[in-house]
């Protein structure tokens, strides 16, 4: 299975120490040089830094088509334009985007993708962590992620916490 993602859910993931829980769902992930950039060189000291350099489950790509790259670029950030396009480039069977504007691009090109909600949930169901709720308080308190009071409810009750 060919992972490509963006880059909101390695760092928010990185901020709460939870990582690892991409390698346990699907063992291997890629992500375009500019994603690399933006957290390991850009963001050193950053939550994700050390973390995303350091994970050799993580595999960093360049993009052969950087005319799709700049197409992509009228509507998307540099990082987002280029998950999207090494998700077209390599096939890939699911990119990881929480921006909305990306995930509307990614399903018109047909691909499947899931957000940090969903990897939460997913994360949950497969048993590779307990409990949601604790996880989803220390995106909100230490990395800042924003989520409305009824979507907070709605992915909660969807995991029965």
């Amino acid at each position: 299975m060919i992972i490509v993602s963006d880059t909101s859910p390695l760092i928010n993931l990185a901020a709460v120490g939870h990582l690892d829980l991409l390698r346990q769902l699907y063992q291997h992930v890629i992500i375009p040089q500019a994603i690399y950039d933006e957290i390991v060189l850009a963001g050193t000291g950053q939550p994700g830094a050390a973390e995303v350099k350091a994970a050799s489950w993580i595999e960093t790509r360049r993009l052969q088509d950087q005319a799709l790259v700049k197409v992509l670029l009228l509507e998307l950030d540099h990082g987002e334009a280029e998950a999207l396009a090494l998700a077209v480039e390599l096939k890939a069977d699911l990119l990881l985007m929480d921006e909305r504007k990306g995930r509307t691009i990614a399903a018109r090109l047909g691909f499947a993708y899931i957000g940090l909600l969903g990897i939460l949930v997913e994360a949950k169901q497969q048993g590779a962590i307990n409990a949601v709720q604790p996880i989803l308080d220390d995106l909100i308190a230490k990395a800042g992620f924003w989520i409305s009071a009824d979507l907070y409810r709605r992915v909660l009750q969807a995991v029965a916490e």
